[in-house]
């Protein structure tokens, strides 16, 4: 507060004695969100902002609910405060971190608000998810990264159960795992998700440390979209997000598809399922392309992994967390192929297709990390490029993104072999000579 104060002019007193407003106008907003403003909450808000001369010490809640004294406080979450902004503008100045420090401490007293009830209400957590992003979008902010650029993928059976199980991994602060969520292209609805989810557990785990009833509530999650879309990259940080609310004991993440699941002799199946959530046990668990499960003749042993699976799910709900990814269709219809899967998997999050500038967007970034630039007519002329790929199921994103990388850098290289002493200029830049021919119709693929 003093380096604030130096840097702006204001007054050091007036900045202090304005926190606790600030915290009660917060606080309010919060509670308003919802309009519910039960006994809950509103004896605690009485009994902290009464010492504060903010409220009568008298008041009661059934008094502030009748003369609707907190009616439209939830105005104060839709911009940033004068606070905000005069910490934001010290930091832009000094290269300090008020801003920082005012954000993690109102996500302290939000999420605090949050936990007062029983059930945290919908409203009252997307309210602080909305808030938080406000903050954040009003901070200087890292560059946007692809949530999936389609490289290799390592096998499951490479990534096998006779490995050892893995370290733990560190608990990480919450908000640098959510920073690198919102930098992920794209993907607007499934970080709402996830921060609505991570919202709610840290609000649940609050209420646990200080012995309040919580919900008792599946974690595990159906992922569906078509490849490429983050799945794997959102998965990844969802796991380290429960590792930080200490959810899981390790927060490693596990990949495993049908063959790691699936063996070819009657009774190895379910033996096989061990392995692999013995594997994951303390971290997450991720069956990519669920619904293959479900394929297969009278003799295919796909469905005894099923049945393993909701037996492996219930015997560690409480150590590990399952997330099944597969495309749209086909994963509504796998949730539906046992009654165990819809009970333990209530929650589905739809990953969309990137549109047209998000996908160069995500071929800039990989362009970025291969040091080679894209000419402003070959930006445009991807875009275009993108825009003639039909989208539908199993259109690439952002493996899309990556394969035509490859294919222009290829065209690239056979374009300067014959400049004997190419520039530096030239050996970086991509331009619209570079591109291969756009699909033809009814095609996807670069080999089409």
């Amino acid at each position: 507060m003093s380096m604030a104060a130096a840097g702006t002019g204001t007054d050091l007193a007036v900045l202090n004695r304005n926190v606790p407003m600030e915290a009660y106008n917060l606080a309010t907003a919060i509670m308003d969100s919802d309009t519910r403003l039960s006994d809950d909450e509103l004896w605690p808000l009485i009994a902290t902002f009464a010492t504060f001369d903010m409220l009568p010490p008298t008041t009661t809640p059934a008094e502030i609910r009748k003369e609707g004294a907190l009616a439209g406080r939830r105005e104060w979450l839709t911009r940033p405060s004068e606070m905000f902004e005069i910490l934001a503008g010290v930091d832009r100045m000094r290269g300090t971190q008020l801003a920082q420090t005012y954000y993690d401490e109102a996500m302290k007293l939000a999420h605090m608000v949050g936990s007062l009830d029983r059930f945290p209400s919908d409203a009252e957590l997307r309210a602080i998810v909305g808030f938080q992003k406000l903050l954040r979008d009003n901070m200087p902010t890292a560059g946007a990264t692809a949530a999936a650029t389609g490289g290799p993928a390592a096998s499951a059976e490479a990534k096998g159960a006779d490995e050892p199980p893995p370290e733990p991994e560190p608990i990480e602060p919450l908000e640098d795992v959510l920073a690198e969520l919102d930098q992920l292209i794209g993907l607007e609805a499934v970080k709402e998700e996830v921060r609505l989810l991570s919202a709610l557990l840290r609000v649940q785990k609050m209420r646990a440390d200080r012995e309040l009833p919580v919900i008792d509530s599946t974690k595990h999650l159906v992922f569906s979209g078509n490849p490429g879309t983050g799945k794997t990259t959102v998965a990844r940080l969802l796991a380290r997000i429960y590792r930080s609310l200490e959810v899981v004991e390790r927060g490693h993440l596990t990949e495993v598809d049908r063959s790691g699941l699936v063996a070819g002799y009657v009774g190895q199946t379910a033996n096989k399922v061990a392995d692999v959530f013995e594997k994951a046990d303390g971290g997450v668990l991720l069956v990519d392309e669920a619904y293959s499960l479900i394929r297969g003749g009278e003799k295919d042993f796909g469905r005894e992994a099923i049945d393993a699976i909701v037996k492996n799910v219930e015997d560690r709900r409480d150590s590990m967390v399952v997330i099944l990814a597969g495309y749209p269709k086909e994963m509504a219809e796998l949730v539906a192929a046992n009654p165990g899967f819809s009970s333990r998997f209530p929650k589905t999050i739809l990953f969309p297709d990137y549109d047209d500038e998000e996908l160069v967007a995500i071929l800039e970034l990989i362009c970025g990390k291969g040091k080679y630039n894209l000419s402003p007519e070959a930006r445009e002329a991807c875009v275009v490029w993108f825009g003639k790929h039909q989208r539908g199921t199993g259109f690439g994103n952002g493996r899309l993104a990556r394969n035509l990388f490859e294919a222009m850098v290829a065209r690239h290289a056979t374009r300067l072999v014959d400049v004997s002493e190419p520039t530096d200029d030239e050996l970086m830049l991509i331009t619209p000579d570079d591109l291969p021919p756009p699909p033809k119709a009814g095609h996807d693929s670069l080999t089409s």
